[in-house]
């Protein structure tokens, strides 16, 4: 793995509803994270319909702060993005070895984003 890259968070598909749920109509999918202290958890469950990529769905993925997303993602398939969910927050998935993996560009600490991500508004569950 390249050194560059820093875990960030693993992201789960379920298909229970989770406290404190977030929706997000544009990907028809909810987003909860979990109370897992120092290691960062989030659930995901996904509506009939939701556009993303089945892999997406239906496997966990891990999440990785980089500090060049464009580099990152060269020459690799990317599965979503790159798009900017929360302001100063870039984001693409890719798909290596048949598993999705996240890669986060940003300069925030992990304390704004998790605030925003609660807060709002963003592109993501901005609930329209």
């Amino acid at each position: 793995m390249n050194s560059d890259y820093q875990f960030h968070h693993m992201g789960i598909p379920t298909v229970e509803p989770k406290p404190n749920e977030r929706y997000s109509a544009k990907y028809r999918m909810y987003t909860a994270d979990a109370d897992s202290g120092d290691f960062r958890i989030q659930w995901h469950r996904f509506e009939p319909g939701c556009p993303l990529h089945p892999l997406i769905q239906t496997l966990p993925h891990p999440a990785f702060k980089v500090p060049d997303l464009a580099r990152a993602i060269e020459g690799k398939t990317v599965l979503l993005g790159p798009y900017e969910p929360l302001p100063d927050y870039r984001v693409a998935i890719i798909e290596e070895g048949g598993v999705p993996i996240e890669f986060i560009e940003t300069a925030l600490s992990d304390e704004e984003i998790w605030g925003r991500a609660k807060q709002g508004p963003s592109e993501l569950y901005s609930g329209d």
